[in-house]
């Protein structure tokens, strides 16, 4: 069953803030491999302006995913989480994200349609600072393919 298309604006209340630390940074940098002492280094990320460490730029999707979560769960919206994968990733930065940040994100719907019997959902995720300020805006893709045959639907 394809998904509403009414919910296409829908937002969702801002996530309880989450407080980025050094040691958050450096595992996340490490993880994805990135070397840069931006990462890791406050001296390092003094040099190039900053008032403390940054994150690698892919840092948010763990924050902008769990905040997506209050998307996908939406009973109102009916989705089968079972038959999701992430098909699209983008982040446009106002700044990077710093150790010290607790950020909040606000979900919205910017889109569902469907392609070839799948319904494609757009999330954006708009992220604050505990100053209200933007940080980063996430734009993700979520695919949510078509039953087989005989398999129930949403």
């Amino acid at each position: 069953m394809a998904l509403d298309q009414s919910f296409v604006g829908r937002s969702y209340p801002p996530t309880d803030p989450y407080e980025v630390s050094r040691e958050k940074i450096r595992e996340f940098a490490q993880a994805v491999g990135d070397p840069n002492p931006a990462y890791t280094d406050p001296e390092a990320a003094k040099a190039l302006g900053h008032a403390d460490v940054i994150a690698p730029p892919t840092f948010v999707f763990a924050i902008t995913y769990q905040a997506a979560a209050l998307v996908v769960r939406d009973p109102q919206l009916g989705l089968d989480f079972s038959r999701v994968v992430h098909g699209d990733q983008k982040f446009t930065y106002t700044r990077p994200v710093r150790a010290g940040d607790r950020l909040s994100v606000t979900s919205t719907i910017d889109g569902i349609k469907s392609l070839a019997g799948n319904d494609i959902i757009d999330i954006r995720g708009e992220v604050h600072d505990a100053s209200g300020d933007h940080v980063v805006t996430a734009l993700m893709k979520l695919v949510v393919r078509a039953a087989a045959d005989g398999e129930g639907g949403n």
